[in-house]
């Protein structure tokens, strides 16, 4: 193999779709997608789950950063994306072993640069579906075409081979040496593994914690969504219960206004068979017999008429009373099932991961990774920074100032203008070796604190 051809260590982007990985290319290829040269129409107006990736020359991943992209309805990728992947992948934690020793891992449970965690996915590492696995058999495929280290052991030829005298075959020394280092290289190969399944299954907590307050923050939008509309339906049945109200009174005063018309009709007429009474008996009872025919068939008609409208409107306030009483069933049947969903979520969930063996581990400055008890989470909760202070064996001022100081270690001391000095200065790693007025000013202000301090 010539010097041109020498394999090296390679950068390769593989995106993931909803049965693994759907497209694999070199680092230049992406760049070319990023800088809009080419666009992915496949992947149009789309969000998709992308692995950077750094593949050594026997197609073994040594780094790994879990990213999104998103690309617009022509398949071209966001300009606005502004990842640096090397830098990430450079200073990533340690992750699991694939096969060449632990690779580096940059996620959104594991960024070692803040302001781009919410760029960043977790991936997942359910059995069957362990997101690292399907990497890993993929660059083994090598579909990308890269040149392959061959790490074919080397055979000696039979006359290059030397017999050592027979006084040297026995070195009981030396064989004793030999399997000590063989037993400290095994048990410091186990300490790794170990603690390479540790930290495995710590990301696969954090994965799975966010994935429950997924769910749950899923489940209370739908019930608080589904309550709206309840109410809303409540609502309207209210209005239209209110508009047959009004409308059966409307009924009533116009059956009243019939009534009283009948009653002058009837009046009316009355006065009329009073007046022809006096020019003849025999005409005025046949207008009387006449005018209470007519007078009872008007009076029957106009009475089942209204006693037919008031059945149906009897009918329909029943039917919407009924409708009424089973949406509150509904509405009080979804609020217990979120107060149950509430009750389910929290402590009760702790609890089970605790008899389960999970251990809760969070990381502050100068503590280093804490293992929380569950007793203790809720006076965590109350407090991080008293929790991690007390765990740094100070007080909680003290370690607030110390991580001031950490993140920005400059001079705090004012200068005469008012403004404040921000020289740089050395970095206290431990909060317990923090002086206040000391640790965080730059030697001229020291030296300056020590002549006001002797005046």
């Amino acid at each position: 193999m010539s010097i041109q051809n020498k394999p090296q260590m390679v950068e390769a982007v593989m995106f993931f779709g909803e049965r693994g990985i759907c497209k694999e290319m070199l680092f230049p290829e992406f760049e070319a997608v990023l800088d809009g040269v080419v666009n992915i129409p496949e992947f149009a107006d789309q969000q998709m789950r992308a692995a950077y990736l750094l593949i050594n020359p026997r197609l073994m991943v040594r780094a790994a950063v879990f990213f999104y992209l998103d690309f617009d309805e022509k398949g071209g990728a966001d300009s606005g994306w502004n990842i640096p992947l090397r830098h990430l992948a450079d200073r990533a934690g340690r992750g699991p072993d694939l096969g060449a020793g632990p690779i580096r891992l940059a996620c959104r449970s594991q960024c070692p640069v803040s302001w781009h965690q919410m760029h960043l996915w977790d991936p997942s590492l359910a059995p069957g579906q362990n997101d690292l696995v399907i990497l890993r058999d993929a660059a083994k495929r090598n579909n990308l075409g890269l040149l392959v280290e061959d790490d074919t052991p080397q055979v000696v030829a039979p006359e290059r081979l030397q017999m050592a005298p027979e006084d040297k075959w026995y070195a009981p020394d030396a064989a004793k040496e030999s399997a000590d280092k063989l037993a400290e290289q095994l048990d410091q190969e186990h300490r790794l593994k170990t603690a390479q399944l540790i930290k495995q299954q710590r990301l696969r907590i954090a994965s799975l914690g966010q994935q429950h307050e997924e769910e749950l923050a899923k489940l209370r939008l739908a019930a608080e969504e589904q309550r709206k509309q309840l109410q809303a339906e409540i609502q309207r049945l209210h209005q239209g219960l209110r508009q047959q109200e009004e409308l059966n009174a409307n009924l009533k005063a116009q059956l009243e206004a019939q009534a009283d018309s009948i009653q002058k009709t009837r009046e009316e007429m009355t006065e009329q068979m009073r007046a022809m009474e006096r020019h003849g008996r025999t005409e005025s009872d046949i207008l009387r017999s006449q005018f209470d025919q007519e007078l009872k068939v008007r009076v029957a008609a106009a009475v089942a008429e209204y006693k037919e409208q008031l059945a149906i409107r009897d009918v329909e306030l029943a039917y919407r009373s009924e409708q009424q009483a089973q949406l509150q069933k509904d509405v009080e049947r979804l609020q217990q099932e979120r107060d149950r969903f509430a009750s389910e979520g929290g402590d009760h969930i702790l609890e089970r991961l605790a008899k389960l063996g999970v251990v809760f581990v969070v990381y502050h400055p100068g503590a280093g990774h804490l293992t929380i008890p569950l007793q203790d989470i809720a006076r965590y909760q109350d407090n991080p920074m008293a929790y991690a202070a007390t765990k740094c064996f100070v007080s909680e001022t003290q370690y607030r100032e110390w991580l001031a100081h950490y993140q920005q270690p400059t001079c705090d001391a004012s200068l005469p203008s008012g403004e404040r000095c921000a020289m740089p200065i050395d970095r206290v790693d431990t909060p317990s070796r923090f002086v206040s007025g000391e640790s965080n000013c730059c030697t001229r202000h020291k030296a300056s604190a020590r002549l006001r301090t002797v005046s």
